[in-house]
């Protein structure tokens, strides 16, 4: 017989990556009891799989193209990288998979762990099932939290499961360079991970169905990023769609809907993300399995006074950080809910409204070049009905660009609507400037007016001249 443990607490969260983290952490501060249930890794999708081991595998490939446009170390930075050392420091920064760090600290915040599997078994409960066989059935007071993230989408190719594919997951934690890899689509992961393995010695091949790279920033980004790759050796192709992929004798056939056929060693399908919903019991409470959830800006879901979805699982902005300031909203709605005070849900910019999500999103791709965006892109907003103009500006035109390294090559634009003489949106691309997109990010959300803007004095001579050459661009 299944040994059954009940636990009532004031918050369960249903997740423990670093948005269920955020959630418990501020609910734990509040002073609520709080549960957080993780079926895998604490630290989640970001530790182990995507934000950190990407970045430890980007580091050492910018840190060597940055130094090879720098006269006087150039020439010491010629020779191939270091394959078996940039993986082990990967696998240090994901601490070996291993979570006993993240999870001391989650402990630490005084929120008891949960590990297993949880489901949703009605209204503001979740059943436990852990490997031991015990049964917790936890129940909430006042809110559960589905924290529980989302995972790579596959496309429906037949036989794709024989012949092993990756995913965003086995990309990041490879540990061996393949000869050949096939990266099919033009996002984030895939121009990432194309340059991350071009840099160790694959021989990569991008396929990619639209008409070219990172299509949700501005045309630009995706146009020098692509540029660098190929300049890099990696074989980009667009308006190209994979139609069957086969495995015999180690060797990946990979037959595109143009009729060539490449053979490789692996294959990368970063097609798209969904929600990790589908097994987490919604069906008890009313609602789709597999499902986005929908929410208001306090990130209750629609239609109930108790769950709330907090990070990916919303679709409102799949980045790690907005899933953290989203946890950090949602916290603090939890709280407010339970002591009986007054929300500001309904209040742009407000302590319980998550309103960063639809106006100053920022995003940092670590491809050489960087490409940084926050906020609106000039189609977005003028499909949005502002009236804007774009402003752009050649980053060679900065001082500190021509200083940061020979040859540099980048572009800057601004998105200023006219009428309210604010920034609805910001994009740069070119080396280092991930670095400068927090100051984009304050001027977006804290609708800084431009005259405003002209007093914020760039130091001299860094890349951040950008803001003033783009001034004095707007005001002619």
């Amino acid at each position: 017989m299944t040994e059954t443990e009940t636990s009532t607490y004031d918050v369960v969260v249903l997740g423990a990556g670093p948005v269920g983290e955020n959630v418990a952490d501020r609910t734990r501060a509040a002073g609520l009891s709080t549960a957080v249930v993780e079926s895998e890794l604490v630290g989640g999708e970001c530790s182990y799989w995507a934000c950190m081991p990407s970045k430890a595998l980007l580091r050492p490939v910018i840190a060597r193209a940055d130094a090879r446009r720098v006269p006087g170390i150039a020439h010491a930075v010629q020779g191939p990288l270091d394959a078996a050392a940039v993986l082990a420091r990967r696998n240090a920064e994901t601490s070996h998979w291993q979570d006993d760090g993240q999870a001391g600290w989650l402990e630490s915040t005084g929120a008891d762990l949960y590990r297993g599997h949880g489901r949703l078994t009605g209204p503001r409960t979740v059943t436990v099932t852990g490997a031991d066989g015990v049964r917790h059935v936890l129940t909430a007071r006042h809110a559960v939290a589905v924290c529980t993230g989302s995972r790579a989408r596959l496309p429906d190719l037949p036989g794709l499961a024989d012949v092993r594919p990756w995913t965003s997951r086995e990309a990041t934690s490879a540990q061996h360079v393949p000869g050949r890899l096939v990266v099919v689509g033009g996002g984030v992961v895939a121009t990432e991970m194309a340059t991350v393995w071009q840099a160790l010695g694959s021989r990569v091949t991008v396929l990619v169905r639209g008409k070219g790279l990172l299509s949700r920033m501005e045309p630009f980004a995706g146009e020098l990023v692509a540029e660098s790759l190929a300049e890099a050796g990696a074989d980009i192709r667009t308006g190209t769609s994979v139609t069957s992929v086969s495995r015999a004798d180690g060797v990946l056939t990979v037959v595109t809907d143009r009729g060539d056929r490449i053979e490789a060693d692996e294959i990368l399908f970063a097609t798209g993300r969904a929600p990790r919903t589908d097994d987490i019991g919604l069906d008890t409470v009313g609602l789709e399995p597999g499902s986005w959830l929908e929410t208001d800006d306090s990130l209750r879901v629609t239609g109930t006074d108790w769950l709330y979805a907090v990070g990916d699982v919303n679709h409102r902005a799949l980045l790690t950080h907005q899933g953290k300031y989203q946890a950090r909203i949602a916290g603090a709605a939890i709280a407010a809910r339970a002591a009986g005070d007054p929300l500001t849900e309904a209040v742009p910019w407000g302590a319980h409204s998550a309103t960063a999500d639809r106006h100053a999103v920022p995003q940092v791709v670590f491809t050489d070049p960087e490409a940084a965006a926050v906020g609106l892109s000039l189609a977005e907003a003028e499909r949005a009905g502002y009236r804007v103009r774009a402003v752009d500006v050649d980053l060679t035109s900065v001082a500190g660009a021509g200083l940061y390294a020979a040859g540099y090559k980048g572009r800057a634009r601004m998105v200023v609507d006219v009428e309210e003489e604010i920034l609805r949106g910001v994009t740069l691309v070119g080396p280092g400037v991930g670095e400068l997109i927090h100051s984009a990010t304050i001027a977006v959300a804290g609708q800084v007016p431009v005259g405003r803007l002209w007093h914020a004095v760039p130091a001299y001579p860094t890349i951040s001249e950008v803001w003033l050459r783009l001034l004095e661009a707007y005001r002619g």
